[in-house]
């Protein structure tokens, strides 16, 4: 079979729309190896042309083909004296776009109620507005004492598992602060004392989740884990709430991976780094 002027279609393209659709489908892929490529070898000097061809195993001449619609749409860019590659501001645009559509409540919705059906307690999410914690979302299990907490509630940082979360990673003076405004005794099992709150802090972010010991409710424990943005910043926090007779110190042991896991999971889905999300000194372990 022959198109007009006599050139011979190539065998999977003669009639066959859905070859078409795959080739199509092969080629954006490929593009988008390139983009991704770039975007986590760029750094400041960008990606040279060998080097792509090199590292995904295209020819040159498909690397030029693929790029030039990600130039046009300024997703890529390529230096005119020395032909490497880097991001252009269209990547930069479409990065500002997908971040203002970010709320924490919408992000975490799923994976707060995941957690809350492997724990089987309630499960807390927290934004941090200092000096306190601000509950924004509360899943519960019905079948269990319900928690004395509530949505648009606000709770001390330095009692609670999720305050002492987001206290450990702020900045210095930001934790400071909130030491100064002092420790007051919830509970008998509250830390009151600043140094062995500093101390505790310390431990939080070696093992990257916190613990409230009966130190907010005198018959509750909880664990909780940070969240950060997509600045790297810690911007709020997630918990499971139990009875202390369930919430055995044990129990705790065994669920705080699961909860520190959310939390990398929800901080991943914000936009953190993966340095901030998967090292011990960014907030897990």
């Amino acid at each position: 079979m022959q198109r007009a002027g006599g050139v011979t279609a190539p065998a999977g393209d003669r009639g066959d729309p859905g070859s078409a659709a795959r080739n199509q489908s092969s080629s954006l892929r490929r593009a988008l190896s390139i983009l991704a490529y770039v975007e986590g070898h760029g750094g400041g000097r960008g990606v040279s042309l060998s080097d792509l061809a090199d590292s995904l195993s295209l020819n040159k001449s498909t690397i030029l083909r693929l790029s030039a619609p990600l130039s046009e749409a300024e997703l890529l860019t390529r230096d005119a004296e020395t032909g490497r590659f880097r991001l252009g501001l269209g990547a930069l645009r479409l990065g500002q776009a997908y971040l203002s559509t970010l709320d924490l409540r919408t992000v975490a919705a799923e994976r707060l109620r995941a957690l809350q059906r492997a724990a089987r307690e309630t499960c807390h999410l927290v934004v941090y507005d200092a000096p306190d914690v601000v509950y924004i979302d509360k899943v519960e299990n019905e079948a269990n004492v319900r928690m004395g907490s509530r949505v648009g509630s606000r709770a001390p940082m330095s009692c609670t598992a999720v305050g002492k979360a987001i206290l450990a990673w702020v900045d210095d003076a930001a934790r400071e602060t909130a030491i100064a405004a002092g420790l007051p005794a919830v509970t008998p099992h509250t830390i009151t004392d600043p140094d062995r709150l500093r101390t505790e802090l310390r431990r939080i972010r070696e093992r990257g989740y916190a613990v409230d010991d009966r130190e907010n409710e005198v018959d509750v424990r909880c664990v909780a884990a940070p969240l950060f943005d997509h600045d790297d910043r810690v911007v709020g926090a997630l918990s499971v709430s139990g009875l202390s007779s369930r919430m055995t110190p044990a129990a705790i042991r065994e669920l705080a991976p699961r909860v520190a896991a959310t939390g990398r999971q929800i901080s991943h889905e914000l936009g953190a780094s993966d340095t901030t999300v998967l090292t011990p000194s960014g907030g897990a372990t």
